[in-house]
């Protein structure tokens, strides 16, 4: 059995930088940010929200505002800050959610193009050796 230092800690938390970023009312560009894991509780509230009931595309914007905790400055990201991103940047959340509730990680594994060398990238967009 592993002792209590070999025991991977659980990862809750995934810092993430948007392609875009949200430009708020007075014109500042928020790009860094992080997203938590998502509990059951995240999805079934989503799903009873009076907006997803009316239009249940408004479910993506729903379940990503619950588990953005911030984006830049903005500590307060409600459907309103989502609403109001780039669709390239609702897109990255909505993959970078995914990925880290299904796959359990950020990495993605990619070749290039030029010379068919595989490796792997943080999709989340931190610098190499900070994930």
């Amino acid at each position: 059995m592993p002792s209590a230092d070999e025991t991977p800690q659980l990862r809750t938390e995934f810092p993430f930088v948007l392609p875009r970023g949200y430009v708020d009312p007075a014109g500042a560009v928020h790009r860094h940010g992080v997203m938590r894991l998502a509990t059951a509780r995240d999805e079934l509230v989503s799903q009873r929200d009076d907006r997803v009931r009316e239009s249940p595309n408004y479910l993506a914007v729903v379940l990503i505002s619950r588990v953005v905790t911030r984006i830049g400055e903005i500590e307060d990201v409600h459907g309103g800050v989502i609403e109001n991103l780039f669709a390239s940047d609702l897109a990255f959340l909505q993959d970078l959610y995914r990925r880290i509730n299904q796959d359990g990680h950020t990495h993605a594994r990619v070749t290039c193009p030029h010379c068919s060398n595989d490796f792997a990238v943080d999709v989340a967009g931190s610098r190499l050796g900070e994930s």
